[in-house]
């Protein structure tokens, strides 16, 4: 049997480049796809490809799908990894960065769901993770764009679980907690950019603090507790729909399916220490 081929996107760096690993350590031929190739040139010695993808770019996608069926004639895992968070209140946030947000985070995995399917209709099998979060499932204050993604990309791999059934298909969710990528960092510049003054300063200033406090730091995941999880998942001949792994991701979750909604506000404005007035 041919050496089954796997697509990591955003695999640059944190989850990423660690799911990369773990799968190139269980045997697959990994593909390792981000926009700055150089980043993952040390991936080479550990027999990963690395290839330029830009998931806003559509020729980019078809290119690094194309390629790889060339080279390999298969394609049995896609690992919709690349992604970000863009925090910020919905009145400050400029509709162009809430776009964005989603071309990266929803749309770009979309596509590449498009592109590879027709190979893994043809051979009858296939599996399909797609990186969510446990914002797929709660909320927290500013965070409206990055949450509104998640929700969506949670919705579309419900759906699409429902059609790829009678193909042998297996679409995978995976919802993480904290974890100790470069994702905190960024979200909280992004929310200092445009909600650390004027009226809604109290609160982007409270969840920025949080976001890249020290503490949190401390307490979130190390990235290749995702990528065992995800390995595991792709390996499983009959994987969980989901899997919530990481600092707070099932705890969290729980609360927000048994709070009512004001309860599971209040428990969300006082761990992050935002004012509720």
């Amino acid at each position: 049997m041919s050496t089954p081929t796997a697509l990591v996107t955003g695999a640059s760096s944190g989850i990423g480049e660690a799911t990369a690993l773990e799968l190139a350590e269980a045997g697959y031929t990994v593909y390792a796809a981000a926009r700055r190739v150089e980043r993952m040139a040390h991936l080479t010695s550990s027999g990963i490809r690395p290839i330029a993808m830009d998931v806003t770019d559509d020729a980019s996608l078809q290119a690094g799908v194309e390629k790889i069926l060339a080279e390999t004639g298969r394609l049995d895992v896609l690992v919709n990894n690349a992604g970000y968070g863009s925090y910020g209140a919905v009145e400050d946030v400029p509709l162009d960065e809430a776009r964005y947000q989603f071309e990266v985070n929803v749309f770009g995995a979309a596509r590449l769901v498009q592109l590879v399917l027709p190979q893994m209709r043809a051979q009858r099998s296939g599996k399909i993770v797609n990186i969510t979060s446990m914002g797929g499932k709660i909320h927290t204050p500013l965070g409206a764009w990055y949450h509104a993604t998640k929700f969506a990309l949670e919705a579309i791999s419900d759906c699409l679980r429902l059609e790829l059934k009678p193909f042998g298909i297996d679409v995978v969710v995976i919802e993480p907690g904290g974890i100790k990528t470069e994702w905190a960092g960024i979200a909280a510049g992004k929310l200092r950019a445009v909600s650390s003054t004027g009226p809604y300063a109290p609160q982007g200033n409270a969840v920025a603090d949080s976001l890249s406090s020290e503490s949190n730091q401390r307490r979130a995941s190390a990235p290749e507790l995702i990528a065992r999880t995800i390995a595991k998942a792709v390996q499983a001949r009959r994987p969980k729909t989901r899997y919530a792994v990481g600092f707070g991701a099932k705890p969290l979750i729980f609360l927000r399916e048994v709070l009512p909604d004001r309860t599971f506000d209040a428990v969300v404005r006082r761990a992050i220490g935002v004012p509720s007035s």
